[in-house]
């Protein structure tokens, strides 16, 4: 006889919604690293620019040639520090998904852990009742036995 744990549905809820909760996560994790990746690229062309700039510089470069790579360089500043934000709230969003998984992963560790008490319960009674029925079966031999 295995018992029915009456809190099943409420188990099978919680187990999709923890299911649902790491597809969010997963896919802020993935936000994530699309957006530190593009800051990566971002960071390193600028690095290579300024690099090519200062060996340019030494060579001769013209006013407009100059006027140019500055504009760049400021216009490469303002898509670095607004992808810096974005890694920033991507992180934020993906640390929130990670403690809602790890809060909703608590709540079915409990649910699991109360029908695992629940079988454990049942099985205890089960074997007191086959332990009295053995015992009952015995004295019942025993008086048997007593009147032949």
């Amino acid at each position: 006889m295995t018992p029915t744990f009456r809190l099943q549905k409420v188990l099978a809820m919680k187990e999709k919604e923890k299911e649902k909760a790491f597809g969010e996560y997963e896919e802020a994790v993935r936000r994530f690293e699309q957006a530190a990746e593009t800051l990566y690229r971002l960071l390193k062309e600028k690095e290579e620019c300024a690099a090519a700039r200062d060996e340019q510089l030494q060579a001769g470069l013209s006013v407009g040639d100059i006027r140019l790579r500055l504009q760049y360089m400021a216009n490469l500043e303002r898509m670095i520090d607004h992808y810096q934000l974005v890694v920033m709230q991507a992180r934020e969003q993906m640390q929130r998904r990670q403690q809602r998984l790890m809060e909703l992963n608590i709540e079915v560790k409990k649910y699991e852990k109360m029908r695992e008490r629940i079988k454990r319960w049942a099985e205890q009674l089960e074997r007191e009742a086959e332990r009295r029925l053995l015992d009952e079966m015995a004295v019942q031999r025993f008086a048997r036995q007593g009147e032949v």
